[in-house]
């Protein structure tokens, strides 16, 4: 693409003429620049892109955007200078790939917990009613029925906009994504067209990154913000930030609650392990899922889909059918034995709680709770207590251990979660460093009626140790061999 097209949107001042000049591709990794590159220099968190300058240009770079110019800037190569080099990345990528999000109708979903579930609900729910859509997920991202694996919540700019347009060209109407605190901070959705976003909830996350929960609420908020008016936003009245985060947007603003007067309301008939009975806008509606988090994760969904303009009767009838997200509240029995065994994604002391609080409720006093649960290196310390604490509130034995341990020592990690246990609820820990023989002890010691929690990785099928390192691990296949050897 020429590169005057390229930089249509972008606020900039420019060192030479741009006529003619033709881009292959837009890098902000340096090692990446080829000839006919456009280099986008980036101050990221660890990595200054305006240092790597100079290498981009030995790579063959035909152009670059930059925040502060080099103190030799050649005459030969078009200099453009902008406020904000990550917001004009999102905006160029955008354009280079032809505006993919204008030929859609993407969806944003934003939140602490239940973005994953939400959207691949969505997905899930477009799809059967005949509609090719794409997905954007943690989980993984599909182009139509094509599974591109997933590397982060939100990809970056480039990657993000290129997957747009795989789903533009195979026929996609819908887009459905996960946008992450990260993503908005970092403006990896800058130059991206929403028809709609969505707000699930907002609790204690990310505070390693963002420093302050204030930051953190601003850095979702700003998503909402950033709508068009021709947008709608649904939002969760519950939670209590739940109308601050739409209060500044431009966009349709679509409520939904199980306890308060809201445009979209349920309620909860009943909630086992075979699945929820709701009332939802007054109609009766009997599905797979379970616990009171999915009544607000399926009520956002519907609520999505209305306006989106699908039959509510429709919407429903589809709905009723859906599964959640792999490692979502994903469970297995041993049937003769009575032993029930849940793999889940809860990684933050609020998805922690409602899961347990979920299990105690079908439980009704007759089994116990064992929890296996730990927490992630190089992220937020002041979770781990919390998460420890809230285990031994709801489980009658907890199993402290290793999760992605990443740069630091998991008996360090798990000592600062043991922080959190207090003296009466000491008797219930036991601190087991290996996942694998953590979750193996939870088998042996069920009994008769018992739920076994699996916490904190969920759909991941590694471990992360040092320098990177990936270890294959998947919690729900050592618990179905436990169970199965245990029958």
């Amino acid at each position: 693409m020429q590169l005057n097209q390229i930089i249509i949107g972008a606020a900039h001042t420019v060192s030479r003429n741009i006529e003619n000049i033709n881009i292959e591709t837009i890098e902000f990794d340096s090692r990446k620049v080829s000839k006919g590159s456009l280099f986008v220099a980036v101050r990221g968190t660890q990595v200054d892109g305006h240092e790597y300058i100079l290498r981009a240009l030995a790579a063959g770079a035909s152009a670059v955007i930059c925040e502060e110019m080099p103190k030799v800037v050649p005459d030969e190569i078009p200099f453009f200078q902008v406020k904000n080099s990550a917001e004009v990345l999102g905006i160029v990528a955008s354009n280079f790939y032809e505006n993919p999000s204008q030929k859609l109708k993407l969806v944003g979903v934003t939140g602490t917990n239940g973005k994953t579930t939400t959207v691949t609900l969505l997905y899930d729910l477009f799809s059967k009613l005949g509609y090719k859509c794409g997905l954007l997920s943690t989980v993984r991202n599909k182009i139509a029925d094509r599974i591109v694996e997933a590397t982060h919540t939100t990809p970056d700019p480039v990657q993000l906009n290129n997957l747009l347009n795989d789903m533009v060209e195979s026929g996609c109407e819908y887009a459905f994504m996960e946008v992450s605190s990260h993503a908005v901070e970092q403006r990896r959705i800058a130059g991206l067209h929403f028809v709609g976003g969505a707000f699930t909830n907002i609790t204690h996350d990310h505070l390693d990154y963002h420093k302050t929960f204030a930051n953190y609420l601003a850095a979702k908020k700003k998503f909402f913000d950033d709508m068009p008016k021709t947008s709608f936003v649904v939002t969760n009245i519950d939670d209590k930030n739940g109308r601050v985060m739409t209060q500044n947007t431009k966009a349709k603003k679509v409520t939904y609650s199980l306890k308060n007067v809201a445009n979209h309301k349920a309620k909860i008939l009943d909630n086992s392990i075979t699945g929820l009975h709701l009332d939802i806008d007054n109609q009766d509606f009997i599905c797979r899922l379970i616990g009171e988090f999915n009544a607000y994760n399926l009520l956002m969904v519907y609520a999505i889909a209305v306006n989106l303009d699908v039959d509510k009767n429709e919407a429903l009838a589809v709905l009723s059918g859906l599964t959640a997200a792999e490692g979502r509240f994903e469970y297995m029995r041993n049937e003769e034995k009575d032993i029930t065994a849940i793999v889940d994604y809860a990684h933050t002391p609020d998805a922690l709680e409602k899961v347990l609080s979920t299990i105690d409720d079908m439980l009704e006093g007759k089994g116990r709770i064992i929890t296996v649960v730990g927490c992630g290196g190089d992220r937020d310390k002041e979770k781990r207590p919390k998460m420890a604490a809230i285990a031994c509130d709801y489980s009658q034995q907890v199993i402290l251990t290793s999760d992605n341990p990443r740069s630091e020592s998991p008996e360090q990690i798990i000592k600062d979660m043991e922080m959190g246990v207090s003296a009466k609820n000491d008797r219930k820990i036991l601190s087991i460093t290996d996942r694998e023989q953590a979750i193996k002890t939870a088998c042996r010691l069920a009994q008769k009626g018992d739920f076994i929690l699996v916490a904190g990785k969920g759909h991941e099928k590694y471990q992360e140790f040092e320098n990177k390192r990936r270890v294959f691990f998947d919690d729900k296949k050592i618990l179905s061999e436990q169970l199965i050897i245990n029958n």
